[in-house]
Parts: structure tokens; C-alpha cells; sequence
């Protein structure tokens, strides 16, 4: 069939190496070819499934986020849709990846030994931070997160920890991000589908999509702010309340 390609091909439209595709397509990132006795051959839809694989990669995705990301998509869609997918997403995305190594990070947490620096990577690691490209260098994955870790570490605060509060503070935010999918998916989205999907109305969802995160990231920021506020000085009232009962005993 016209613009069909085999895997050869298709690795060589994308920029990737055949390994690569099929690792891809093992992992369910790639819906199957169409088969010709032994044969696959690939059409639109795979090359564009493929380039927004590269792309979330190099936004900063690690595979196993891109692959719940796909996996939330129907196999079946278009070229044009997985277009329009990467359109809409395109705010939200993270900003590309760096690179580091273990000196510089080490002098940023403030790690004094060899151990030490190697917790800290352990710990960012866990956290979905950075990962290792061989002995000495680092992908750095969210330069946000890696800072808020640094400035934790050299607090004295172990890592360890960090780890596990960032872990179930995860929990949470993606609690708090469902309740604003829901609210665009309700007032937003549905009355577009309803009507039809106009094309004259993409610009409109566009823009929503654009604004959401800022809104919804001032609105987490603030109440967060106030409810650590909130926690701090109750813990503070508790434990002095506490110190005075013993003082009197």
C-alpha cells in the first residue's frame, strides 16, 4: 500500500535504530504493522506515534511516563490526532534535559565523601530526578525538583526522607491534577465534543489548556503555603504545650 514502509524504513524516517522500534513497539508504545507473511509494514500513524515518542524523550519523559502517556491514547488514532495531541500538550510539557556529573553535584548538596554524593544520586534517582548515563554523568530530568532536593540535603535533612515525602506528596498532586482534568473535562471539553468538535472552537480549547496550568499551579502554590503555615504552627503550639506540661510535672 502506498506510503507503507518496512522497519528499516520506518527507524530511518524517524531518526531511531531499528533496536529501538522494536523495544518501542514491545513495550506497546507502537500498535502492530500490517502483516504480509512475515513482513510488517508501516504507515502514518506509526511514524507519528514514534515522533512524539522522541519528543516526550526529549522533553524529558522517561520512557515508563511517556508509556503511560501513550497507553492512555486509543491505538487506533490518526496521525492528525496524535498531531493535535502533541499541539494541546505542548504547555505542559517540561523543559529539555541536561546534563551534569557527580563533582558538580556533589558541591551543590554539599556532599563531603564519595557515599555521601552517592545517596544523594541514589535518592534524586528515586525521586525521577536524574538519571545515570554511565559512571560520572547525570541526566537531569526536572532541574526544578533537582534543586528543591540539593537545598534538602544541605538543610541536613536525610535523603532518604526526602525520598518518601516526595513520594506521597506525588500521590497527592496527581489527586489535586485529577480534580482539574475533571473540571476541564465536565465544563470544557464536553460541551465541545457535544457540539461536534467545530474547528473554529480548537483555538478557544487551546487556550484553555494554555492557561489551566498557571491557574491551577497558583492556586496548589497558595494553599499549600497556607496550609504548611497552618501545620508548622500547630506542630510548634503542640510541642511547646507539651514542654510546659513536663516543666510542670
Amino acid at each position: 500500500m502506498e506510503d507503507e514502509l518496512t522497519v528499516d524504513q520506518l527507524a530511518e524516517r524517524v531518526g531511531m535504530t531499528v533496536r529501538n522500534v522494536r523495544a518501542y513497539a514491545a513495550r506497546g508504545l507502537l500498535p502492530p504493522p500490517r502483516l504480509v507473511g512475515r513482513t510488517g509494514f508501516y504507515g502514518p500513524h506509526h511514524v507519528a506515534r514514534l515522533t512524539l515518542v522522541r519528543q516526550l524523550l526529549a522533553q524529558g519523559y522517561t520512557l515508563a511516563a511517556v508509556q503511560k502517556a501513550i497507553e492512555s491514547e486509543p491505538q487506533t488514532s490518526s496521525a492528525g490526532s496524535l498531531a493535535l495531541h502533541r499541539a494541546l500538550m505542548a504547555p505542559w510539557l517540561p523543559d529539555a534535559t541536561q546534563e551534569t556529573d557527580l563533582d558538580a553535584l556533589a558541591v551543590r548538596a554539599g556532599a563531603a565523601d564519595s557515599q555521601g554524593v552517592a545517596e544523594v544520586v541514589d535518592a534524586l534517582a528515586a525521586m525521577g530526578v536524574v538519571e545515570r548515563i554511565d559512571d560520572q554523568r547525570l541526566r537531569v530530568l526536572d532541574a526544578g525538583l533537582l534543586d528543591a532536593g540539593v537545598r534538602g540535603v544541605r538543610l541536613g535533612l536525610p535523603a532518604g526522607a526526602l525520598v518518601a515525602a516526595q513520594q506521597q506528596v506525588v500521590e497527592l498532586v496527581e489527586q489535586a491534577a485529577q480534580v482539574y482534568v475533571e473540571m476541564f473535562r465536565s465544563t470544557v471539553w464536553e460541551g465541545f465534543q457535544d457540539a461536534g468538535f467545530p474547528a473554529d472552537g480548537w483555538p478557544g480549547i487551546q487556550a484553555v489548556v494554555e492557561g489551566l496550568e498557571p491557574v491551577a499551579s497558583q492556586a496548589l502554590l497558595s494553599s499549600f503555603r497556607s496550609a504548611m503555615a497552618a501545620a508548622v504552627a500547630q506542630e510548634l503550639d503542640n510541642q511547646l504545650d507539651g514542654r510546659a506540661g513536663a516543666a510542670r510535672r
